[in-house]
């Protein structure tokens, strides 16, 4: 595994759980997310919406924060910047992808973030990974497969290559934020408002651009009740709390973990969509649930005894 968990003590492994729940829980709300952004977003109001996601919590972070971020060095702002351009990128690939893709199609090829991040860690670092740990990223891929078998497949479209650029970005963002050494030193609450503000500036840039669909504020204005309690549940959960929880856990895990734990969002997903969608996935979806479960727990393992 990466040089960030081979030195960490013997007793990591019962500590993890403590570094692992956040990160399960943020699979969890952004399992719910797709819900959510399909009940809000549009193909024309994919910029919009994404304006406001990001700027509901900005003003809040940046007062909380304040201290921290007159502390940043240049070189922590500029790879913070970075970072946040990377995950403007996801957002929009991601958000366009689930507009133009079923669900299941996107939940299936955001999965494959769980084989390509461990494979580009191996790459970068030159150290490979566990079998047991890539057998089990495997197994929960089947997991996935199944689990998504009920709703059928379409043919690959635009939406389908979007979601698959997706699960590349979301590789490079993990990644980076293990490897870009300016921002190690930095605490999690400045380098997420960093993240988040460079990520508005460019999904406001976008809107004021011809043919990207409604502006932000029209689309505030025909907001109801019911689209604003969506707007923060994807601002205040899926947005602050998950990659806050992300920065913070993937500086005291491997990245292979974090993705690993994040690789359950497709089952969450499905979850969500039963309780609140009323789908049903049926028998092959019940074992791929448990298929995706046995996976992760046993690429938890896998990844304590690797160190």
């Amino acid at each position: 595994m990466s040089s960030i968990t081979a030195s960490l003590p013997l007793r990591a492994p019962r500590r993890a759980w403590l570094t692992d729940l956040p990160v399960l829980l943020v699979a969890v709300v952004w399992g719910a997310s797709y819900l959510a952004a399909k009940g809000i977003t549009t193909t024309h109001t994919v910029v919009a919406v994404l304006v406001l996601r990001f700027a509901v919590v900005l003003p809040a972070l940046v007062v909380a924060g304040w201290r921290g971020l007159r502390a940043l060095g240049p070189a922590q702002w500029r790879g913070a910047g970075l970072l946040g351009l990377v995950l403007s990128g996801i957002f929009l690939l991601e958000t366009y992808g689930v507009v133009h893709t079923s669900a299941t199609n996107a939940g299936l090829i955001i999965s494959l973030t769980m084989i390509l991040t461990p494979l580009a860690e191996a790459a970068v670092t030159r150290v490979r990974p566990p079998r047991a740990f890539l057998a089990a990223a495997a197994l929960s891929v089947a997991g996935v497969v199944l689990l998504t078998q009920g709703g059928g497949f379409t043919t690959p479209s635009l939406g389908d290559l979007l979601m698959l650029l997706a699960a590349l970005a979301r590789t490079v963002h993990v990644l980076a934020m293990s490897r870009i050494k300016a921002v190690r030193s930095a605490d999690s609450l400045s380098l997420t408002t960093v993240q988040l503000g460079a990520a508005v500036v460019v999904f406001a840039l976008l809107a004021t651009l011809p043919g990207t669909g409604a502006s932000p504020l029209s689309v505030a204005l025909d907001f109801g009740p019911r689209e604003w309690a969506g707007l923060l549940f994807l601002s205040v959960f899926c947005t602050l709390f998950a990659f806050f929880v992300q920065m913070w856990a993937v500086r005291r895990t491997s990245p292979s973990r974090v993705s690993l734990l994040l690789g359950t969002e497709p089952l969450w997903a499905a979850a969500a969509g039963i309780a609140l969608a009323g789908d049903r996935p049926g028998a092959l979806g019940l074992a791929g649930a448990a298929l995706v479960l046995a996976g992760t727990t046993w690429g938890r393992r896998a990844a304590d005894e690797g160190r």
